[in-house]
């Protein structure tokens, strides 16, 4: 046995030393554009080339500058920023960098874009910038589809004024000077309801979308041939660049091997052989272990002494310890040992399926995006909820073992106890926590105990500085919750948070370059920036607590599609209505802000908070340590003061005057 294993290990050796020469054989213009080159804080590829990439690799006139912090294109003596792009549209968003920190820049004269490589994307449109026109003239002001703006700059003429409009007008002839800008049409409607400077710089710095046009339907035959593409200088035509040679549009089948450069084939190959060879020798040490377990059990039994009655005794206890002990085991759920599972108690499925009399409709608590919850009552007389994983897949195991690892370490007044859980063996995965008996969050703002008027403003307040409370305590020990919301916070009958459902919390990333596309916690509560870099951070649970603030203040849903379309998703409908000075227009009625001067001070402060809290930049929000400090500082401030009856008018509604609204991820182009 010991010679065939080093027979093994010198084969494996050969195969990591010994790779053929002719599988490394590649083109040089291939491997130097087979990777995407970083610029600013994205990744381009063909029909782009810049930074360290050679311009054989992209496409004439999509050089992108890298030397800022920002990428930016130049197209026609224009530089435009790179916003995003959608590249199975081949659509990148981009604005005009002279009008990013100026609407009313000092040479805004038409430039026209070069449509013989790019076309506009379908939802962009042209608008009009008129500069300079006569302040008073009543012609100007009653033109219809024009509105007034000011230049963002802090310099102002009091003797001329300027107006953008979606169409041209001779009326407009007495400006002087106009420009066409093009921007998505989305976003239109919303600034002429508010078209004040800022919000038209906001405006022209969501930019637009071009469409772009490289040889398109070439490049896209030659990357399904598995080629790059390309462009070649000299004879000024695109190029497919192969594993062996460049070609005019795709590369020959003889060329591929099943896909993949030469190189990854012969180690792949080599690799599987490797693969091969390792689960030999882990089957063979497999049965050499064996064969020394049966050895020893042999000899034990051996050893057992004969009863009183001449036949040779084995007890149970010799027998199971013959057997190697495996924690969480089918043969140890089989037998109704106890066992734990980082410090969790284990529970056997047979005994929960009895507790919750087999998982009977009648006994469900509630369901979400993980499983089906449901009430029981264990044989020690404890109440308890059960929750049951949808399915037994390897994803929802890891999300399993994740959510009993943090609430098994962790520890916190605010945060759901865990009971327990069943193996990770077990036929289904059902973790075991204490009973909360007074429902969610969502239950009372806009559920099935909306109307039981239990949640005056202290107790909300309250919710909100516990709820904060348990956040900061989770992001002081390095876990990010991840799925942050009003269904996750539990009440206790005397309204005392538990914050739940750890399944998508991660410890707080070590490599801050890992990117996650699957689908991260629930629509309304997600952090805008993850549709751009698809990481969720310790800001990311910030922002979800600002939707929840919003939620609290108003008693709405996060998202709501029978709302107005500007207004389905809270965060933004909530952004609008602060920025727009009508906080009064969210807030739920029954807490009385028009007649309770305290709450109403209260319900501003929060609101403000929240605002922050909802800023599209990541690093512009306050930490959750922050946000706790600042509603326990509300708290203090207005727990001593006596409810007093005002008077209040619609200017003293007015919050954040100054204060520019972040864009929406629903409405923003980037």
């Amino acid at each position: 046995m010991d010679l065939l294993l080093n027979f093994f290990f010198v084969i494996i050796i050969l195969l990591f030393v010994h790779v053929p020469t002719s599988v490394l054989a590649i083109d040089d213009k291939y491997e130097k554009c087979s990777s995407r080159f970083r610029c600013g804080n994205m990744d381009f590829r063909y029909p782009f080339w810049g930074g360290d990439q050679s311009e054989y690799c992209g496409y004439p006139g999509f050089k992108v500058d890298c030397n800022s912090d920002v990428p930016q294109i130049t197209i026609l003596d224009r530089n435009y920023r790179v916003l995003k792009f959608d590249w199975d549209s081949k659509i990148v968003s981009v604005a005009i960098q002279d009008y990013w920190d100026n609407n009313c820049p000092a040479n805004p004269g038409n430039r026209p874009l070069n449509l013989t490589i790019f076309d506009y994307s379908s939802d962009t449109q042209n608008i009009t910038l008129y500069y300079g026109c006569p302040s008073g003239n009543n012609e100007l002001q009653q033109a219809v589809s024009a509105f007034q703006f000011n230049c963002s700059s802090d310099e102002t003429n009091t003797d001329t004024v300027n107006y953008f409009s979606r169409s041209s007008s001779s009326t407009f002839e007495i400006c002087g000077s106009n420009v066409q800008v093009a921007v998505f049409g989305s976003t239109v409607e919303s600034i002429e309801r508010d078209p004040v400077s800022a919000n038209v710089n906001q405006f022209l710095r969501s930019g637009f979308g071009l469409q772009w046009k490289a040889n398109n339907d070439m490049c896209d035959r030659c990357v399904q041939s598995y080629g790059l593409c390309g462009y070649d200088r000299e004879t000024t035509e695109f190029t497919c660049y192969c594993h062996a040679q460049p070609y005019p549009s795709t590369c020959p089948p003889s060329t591929v091997k099943k896909g993949l450069p030469p190189v990854i084939v012969g180690v792949i190959a080599a690799g599987s052989a490797v693969v091969g060879i390792v689960m030999v020798v882990f089957l063979l040490l497999i049965i050499r272990k064996r064969r020394k377990i049966a050895a020893q059990t042999k000899t034990r039994d051996l050893q057992t002494p004969p009863s009183s009655n001449g036949t040779t005794s084995t007890t149970t206890t010799s027998r199971s310890q013959s057997i190697p002990s495996y924690p969480f085991s089918k043969l140890d759920l089989d037998r109704g040992m106890r066992s734990t599972y980082f410090g969790a108690h284990v529970f056997s499925y047979d005994e929960l399926e009895q507790a919750t009399n087999n998982f009977h409709p009648s006994k469900e608590l509630g369901d979400g995006g993980f499983g089906t919850v449901y009430y029981g009552e264990l044989k020690d007389g404890r109440s308890v909820a059960v929750k049951r994983l949808y399915e037994n897949s390897l994803k929802r195991v890891e999300q399993f073992m994740n959510e009993v690892e943090i609430l098994t370490t962790l520890r916190h007044p605010n945060l759901v106890t865990l009971y327990g859980c069943t193996s990770r063996h077990s036929r289904e995965l059902l973790l075991v926590y204490e009973y909360i008996p007074n429902g969610t969050v969502a239950d009372h703002l806009h559920g099935r105990n909306s109307n039981s008027g239990l949640l005056p403003w202290p107790v909300r307040l309250s919710i909100a500085v516990e709820t904060a409370n348990a956040l900061a305590f989770l992001h002081t020990s390095d876990v990010i919750h991840r799925d942050v919301k009003t269904n996750n916070i539990l009440l206790e009958n005397n309204f005392r948070v538990k914050v739940a459902d750890f399944g998508l919390s991660r410890l707080f990333p070590t490599d801050v370059t890992h990117v996650s596309t699957a689908p991260q916690g629930t629509p309304g509560y997600v952090d805008p920036e993850y549709y751009q870099c698809y990481q969720l951070t310790d800001k990311s649970d910030v922002f979800s607590f600002g939707v929840v603030l919003i939620e609290l203040i108003s008693s709405l849903e996060a998202v709501d599609t029978n709302r107005h379309r500007h207004d389905i998703n809270l965060a933004n409908m909530a952004v609008n209505k602060i920025q727009n000075q009508a906080l009064s227009e969210l807030v739920d009625p029954s807490l009385g802000f028009e007649r309770d001067y305290a709450v109403r001070s209260m319900v501003t402060s929060v609101a403000e908070l929240a605002f922050r809290c909802l800023q599209q930049d990541r690093d512009t929000r306050p930490s959750m340590q922050e946000v706790l400090e600042v509603l326990l500082g509300i708290q203090g401030h207005f727990r001593t003061q006596k409810p007093e009856v005002v008077d209040i008018s619609a200017d003293d509604t007015a919050l954040l005057k100054n204060a520019p609204p972040p864009i929406s991820p629903n409405s923003a182009s980037f």
